[in-house]
C-alpha cells in the first residue's frame, strides 16, 4: 500500500491521544489544535475525563469526537466506580467512552462478571460509542483474546480496543488479527481500535493492511476502525508532505 494514501487514510482514523499524568489544560489546547490539520481532521481526541469540557468547547463544530477513558488503566471489576466515571464523562459531554475490560476477573475465569461489566457500560452509554479495552498484552493467549472479544461483542461493545498503552506489551499485529477475525466471524457491526506503541506510519500500516485483508477496503472508515496514538500524527503529516 502506498505510504501517502495510507497516511491520508490513517489520519482520518486517528484517535489523537494524551493520557499522561502531567497533562495540563495548555497541553489539551495544543492537542485540539493539532487534531485539525490541513489534510483533514482526525476522528477523535482521547483525553482524561477532567479535560472533556475544555475539549468540547475547543472542538465545537469541528466534527471531531471527544473520547475519554474509564476504569483506566487498572481494569478493575468495580461497577460502582464504572457508573460514576461514565456518568461524569457523559455529563461533561464525552461522545465516546473507552472502558478497560476487567481483565483480572477474566483471567480468573469469572466470565459472568465480565459480561455484567460490559452490559452495564453499554446501558450507561446508550447513544454513545463504547470502546472496550481488552489489554491484550496481559491476556496474552490467543484463545483467551478471542473469548474476551466474544464477550464484548455479545454484550454490546461498539469497538474492541487492544490496549491502554500502560503495560509492557501494548498493541501487536498478532492480537489485532485475532480480534479482527473474531469480529468478522461474528458478522456483528463492531469496530476495532489498535492502541499503544503505534508511533510511525510503518507501525500503523500493519493494522490498516490487516483490517483491509480481513474486513475489506470499504470497511475502513472511522465508524469501524481507529488507531489510538499520541505521536503518530506528526509522522503521517510528514509522509503526506514529502509525497512518499
Amino acid at each position: 500500500m502506498d505510504d501517502v494514501l495510507a497516511a491520508h487514510a490513517l489520519l482520518r482514523l486517528l484517535d489523537l491521544t494524551s493520557l499522561n499524568e502531567k497533562d495540563t489544560e495548555y497541553g489539551i489546547e495544543e492537542l485540539c489544535r493539532k487534531a485539525q490539520t490541513p489534510y483533514g481532521n482526525v476522528a477523535a481526541v482521547c483525553i482524561w475525563p477532567k479535560f472533556v469540557t475544555l475539549a468540547k468547547r475547543l472542538l465545537h463544530g469541528k466534527d471531531i469526537k471527544v473520547a475519554t477513558v474509564v476504569n483506566f488503566p487498572q481494569g478493575e471489576n468495580n461497577l460502582g466506580l464504572l457508573k460514576r466515571e461514565i456518568y461524569q464523562a457523559l455529563d461533561a459531554g464525552a461522545n465516546e467512552i473507552d472502558a478497560v475490560f476487567p481483565y483480572h476477573e477474566f483471567l480468573n475465569k469469572n466470565y459472568k462478571a465480565c459480561e455484567a461489566y460490559v452490559q452495564t457500560a453499554r446501558e450507561l452509554c446508550e447513544g454513545k460509542t463504547l470502546k472496550i479495552i481488552l489489554e491484550t498484552g496481559e491476556i496474552k493467549n490467543s484463545l483467551k483474546i478471542a473469548n474476551a472479544t466474544k464477550i464484548c461483542i455479545g454484550n454490546g461493545a461498539d469497538f474492541i480496543k487492544t490496549s491502554t498503552g500502560k503495560t509492557p506489551v501494548s498493541a501487536t499485529p498478532e492480537a489485532a488479527n485475532i480480534i479482527l477475525e473474531t469480529i468478522a466471524q461474528s458478522k456483528s457491526n463492531v469496530g476495532f481500535k489498535a492502541s499503544g506503541g503505534i508511533r510511525t506510519i510503518d507501525d500503523a500500516k500493519k493494522y490498516l493492511i490487516l483490517a483491509v485483508d480481513i474486513m475489506g477496503y470499504k470497511w475502513i472508515t472511522p465508524a469501524n476502525m481507529r488507531i489510538g496514538a499520541s505521536s503518530l500524527l506528526d509522522n503521517l503529516i510528514k509522509t503526506i508532505k514529502q509525497g512518499y
